[in-house]
């Protein structure tokens, strides 16, 4: 049974978590399906949330049936015109995209002295951060390309942990993407889902939205519970 005085860090997706940049990602995949003649629909949307870039790719052409139709060098080529679209979107980026009270709460970690470790999937969230005004109060990343597997494996939050010198069970994770709570759980870390609590029903703790989250609520929330087992 994990108690939140036993939490030392905190370990934290950034699109739809920190900010509202899952929304540029959406619009360039949604730029690229459409060159790439799949239908793109709110479900496709939904799936690739917390997704990383090529697992992305081959999504949309899974469900557009032409998962057979392209090389890898093709595929790369796609997946890096994604990026360019998304790089171009992210230049009017600025500190009015943090979603409400995230940036409140990340200094009220850092106050507290809690470490804090980013487990984004996107390559770019150095670059985010930055434009957020929020890299300092990150002390470890997790660097995307070094992974050997993305969400829902757990192995972006095992390395996360790992690189805060904690164990993943003296970690709570936020995601609001059902494969990103899956890979917390995975780990062993205490998994936070923000968003709708019947899409992310497997997490330990949900908040209907950014705002709700506070140290506070998540003790309350962790207090109220019988058994975190993990």
């Amino acid at each position: 049974m994990v108690k939140f005085a036993q939490i030392k860090g905190f370990l934290f997706d950034l699109d739809g978590v920190i900010a509202n940049t899952s929304a540029y990602h959406s619009k360039a995949w949604h730029q690229l399906a459409d060159e790439l003649g799949v239908t793109w629909t709110e479900d496709l949307g939904n799936q690739l949330k917390g997704v990383g870039r090529m697992d992305s790719l081959n999504l949309i052409l899974k469900y557009g049936h032409k998962e057979n139709v392209y090389t890898e060098d093709e595929k790369v080529k796609y997946a890096e015109e994604k990026n360019e679209n998304y790089l171009k979107l992210l230049n009017g980026l600025d500190k009015s995209e943090i979603l409400p009270g995230m940036e409140d709460f990340i200094k009220d970690l850092s106050a507290h002295h809690y470490l804090i470790s980013l487990a984004s999937s996107s390559k770019n969230s150095p670059l985010v951060l930055e434009k957020l005004d929020l890299r300092k109060y990150f002390d470890e990343k997790v660097d995307p390309a070094t992974l050997k597997h993305g969400k829902p494996d757990p192995e972006i939050y095992t390395r996360a942990a790992e690189s805060l010198k904690l164990k993943p069970e003296e970690c709570i994770g936020l995601e609001d993407a059902s494969a990103g709570v899956t890979s917390i759980n995975g780990s062993g870390a205490i998994s936070v889902g923000i968003g709708d609590p019947t899409v992310l029903k497997d997490a330990d703790i949900n908040f209907n939205n950014t705002s709700e989250v506070t140290l506070a609520n998540i003790e309350k929330a962790m207090d109220n519970k019988k058994v975190l087992n993990k």
